[in-house]
């Protein structure tokens, strides 16, 4: 039997090594046997579509180096999700690999055990097989490290951008304690040094902020205990306030608002949201934040009046890179477009909602809420 026959004939057979090769690797029970045959079928059945494709010696050559004229579409489609997929569970690139491995050593074993009268053209069948494989294991492996890219570039988004937040309220500090404080000797000199290591500091998280503006990626990793969403806000409020003086939030909260949630990721979403109001917002002491303790869910609002938010706008606001009508028309910000974004992200780690409403009447009013346990 030729092997694109023996593959299609096999297949299911095939896949249950591969499944149990797989989770050999990850030695946990957390991944079904779904994920676990991710792709795996496609993989071998598209194998066998591309040995059965008539391949002249200089296309044969070429494929071996990787620049063929042709690829094999269904192949590197299935092949390149299975390398995403393969990351988004948590494998790392040698188990990834290994897998292919030991697919082709299974697929060559189980049909050598099976031949009885081998001849040439079986050999021709092998080095297809091979080619097909390696094309397989090479678009998975870019995949990869497509994801791997996005997952660093998007620590490096949320990183830069928060750093902004802090770096702020230590410059206005520094401001006023210089305004309002007579100085003199080490001390003044000590100010100057954190006015200047604030400055630096801003310069280099801008340029990080530049170099990740194309290069985003998702997935938040959180850890969940026990807090006090009431006392999260109050601290997000007052650190908003510390960069801008003039702010006087209003804060009402009714109801229990205690849940287990990640701490540094829910100050994330309040510090964004409460300075994405004050800075849309057309006076700093009318924004509201509202938050109600329900039976399984905390409700959150924040409230803002000024312009308001384009109807066409809405379905995109919280996409990376994207800024306000203002900022558009040329007005100074120095928002990158990531606030909303990192919003989103941390809503979504934390299994919750989050919906947007504006109008010119109304306001912008911007509502998350979170299951108590994630």
């Amino acid at each position: 039997m030729r092997l694109n026959e023996f593959i299609v004939l096999e297949v299911e057979r095939i896949v249950a090594e591969w499944e149990q090769f797989a989770r050999e690797l990850t030695a946990t029970e957390s991944l079904d046997r779904e994920t676990l045959r991710d792709h795996a079928r496609s993989i071998l059945l598209a194998a066998a579509r591309d040995m059965t494709t008539a391949q002249t010696a200089h296309e044969q050559a070429a494929k071996a180096k990787g620049d063929g004229p042709e690829k094999t579409p269904s192949l590197d489609q299935a092949a390149a999700s299975h390398g995403e997929l393969r990351h988004n569970v948590g494998f790392d690139l040698v188990q990834m690999t290994s897998e292919f491995r030991h697919l082709r050593a299974c697929v060559i074993r189980l049909w050598v055990n099976s031949l009885k009268t081998p001849d040439l053209d079986y050999f021709q069948d092998m080095i297809r097989f091979n080619e097909a494989i390696d094309e397989a294991l090479a678009e998975s492996t870019a995949a990869y490290a497509d994801q791997v890219n996005h997952s660093r570039d998007i620590f490096l988004a949320i990183l830069g951008h928060d750093l902004r937040a802090p770096l702020q309220a230590v410059s206005m500090s520094t401001e006023m304690l210089m305004r309002k404080t007579h100085l003199e000797g080490d001390a003044l000199a000590c100010a100057h040094h954190i006015k200047r290591g604030t400055r630096h500091m801003a310069a280099m998280v801008s340029d990080l902020l530049e170099l990740v503006r194309s290069r985003l990626g998702k997935s938040l990793p959180i850890e969940p205990a026990p807090m006090d969403l009431a006392d999260a806000a109050h601290e997000a409020i007052a650190q908003a306030c510390a960069g801008n003086p003039e702010c006087d939030p209003t804060i009402t909260v009714q109801g229990d608002t205690r849940g287990t949630w990640d701490a540094g990721r829910i100050s994330q979403l309040l510090q964004n949201l409460i300075g994405n109001a004050l800075q849309h917002g057309s006076n700093k002491r009318d924004v509201r934040v509202v938050l109600s303790g329900e039976v399984e869910t905390v409700r959150l609002t924040v409230h803002n009046y000024g312009v308001p938010i384009p109807e066409d706008a809405i379905t995109t606001i919280f996409d990376p890179l994207v800024r306000s009508a203002d900022e558009e028309l040329g007005q100074p910000s120095t928002s990158l477009g990531l606030g909303l974004f990192i919003v989103k992200e941390v809503v979504n780690a934390h299994r919750g909602t989050i919906e947007v409403s504006s109008n010119e009447a109304d306001g912008t009013l911007f509502t998350v809420v979170l299951p108590r346990k994630v």
